[in-house]
């Protein structure tokens, strides 16, 4: 299997994305900051989006391997409030 090289761009909605270099399909990642947490990180949008992306792709490969990917979601109550955990 050939190695894949990935690529953090900007779209041109301010967005950011992070995608295969020799492949143009949907990013694989895609990172929205609002206004608000534009105008908090002065101008370092780009730093902050790659620091989001190399965190998450270290959780994975921290966590993955602890994780039961194919849980059953019977316990799952969609009714009940969601938070998030820092």
């Amino acid at each position: 299997m050939s190695a894949s090289f990935f690529e953090i761009i900007q779209l041109t909605d301010g967005d950011y994305a992070l995608r295969r270099i020799d492949d143009d399909a949907a990013p694989l990642v895609r990172i929205s900051f609002s206004a608000e947490a534009r105008e908090m990180m002065e101008d370092k949008e780009m730093a902050v989006a790659k620091a989001m992306i190399a965190a998450g792709i270290d959780a994975v490969g921290t966590v993955g391997h602890d994780l039961d990917w194919d849980e059953d979601d019977a316990d799952h109550n969609p009714s009940q409030r969601s938070y998030t955990l820092h």
